[in-house]
């Protein structure tokens, strides 16, 4: 298999964006008299949004009258604080200096909105060659076409791409968009026989052996 384009998820697979993410949480907890929660309590529920954070952090379903105020507010809190703390995977910089030097593709597939994405990117001064957000198009993922799109805007097949990524959603929008993929241990998520993926790796390092 010739490989000529890397996509990545983005949350848990090119960037550990967990930090900001607690940070807004429980600086909202604070803001309304409440504890702050635990760093390890909190890390394996930021792939699921804002929405999943502030009902583990106010023990609240989206029924309660406040709900949408302080999504609101946690939403305000992260975009404000989105590179206090967030930075690339430890060996992530090198790859990427890598496969530019290769001439292979590489690109973001993630369900993260548009705005938060791009301002987390420019703030990092991270340039991939293809971009597609949650709200790119009317599916995201594990539906294939964000992948697919990327693919398309990119002008390559899907048979010569590699999808990384660290939740199951990943592995299931690679399979199908019949686009191999490969399962990152150091994520947010806790890696299930059922993933269905490919490869797995343990470090962003190994990457290197498939290009």
């Amino acid at each position: 298999m010739t490989i000529n384009t890397l996509l990545f998820d983005l949350d848990g697979t090119l960037i550990d964006t967990a930090p900001d993410l607690a940070y807004a949480l429980n600086s909202l907890l604070l803001e309304n008299g409440l504890s702050e929660k635990a760093y390890e309590q909190i890390k394996p529920l930021v792939a699921f949004g804002g929405k999943a954070l502030i009902k583990y952090g106010f023990d609240c379903d989206e029924s309660h009258p406040q709900f949408g105020a302080w999504h609101q507010r946690i939403l305000e809190i992260y975009t404000d604080n989105i590179d206090k703390f967030s930075k690339t995977f430890d060996g992530i910089d090198a790859l990427i200096e890598t496969i530019n030097r290769k001439n292979i593709f590489w690109g973001i597939v993630t369900n993260k909105p548009e705005g938060l994405t791009h301002l987390l990117l420019d703030k990092l001064a991270l340039k991939p060659d293809v971009v597609v957000c949650g709200d790119t198009l009317e599916y995201n993922k594990p539906h294939p076409a964000p992948l697919l799109y990327a693919c398309a805007q990119l002008g390559v097949s899907p048979q010569n791409c590699l999808f990384i990524g660290d939740d199951k959603n990943d592995m299931l929008a690679g399979k199908n968009a019949g686009i191999k993929t490969i399962a990152v241990a150091y994520g947010y998520g806790k890696i299930e026989p059922d993933w269905q993926y490919d490869y797995l790796i343990n470090h962003s390092k190994e990457l290197l052996e498939f290009v």
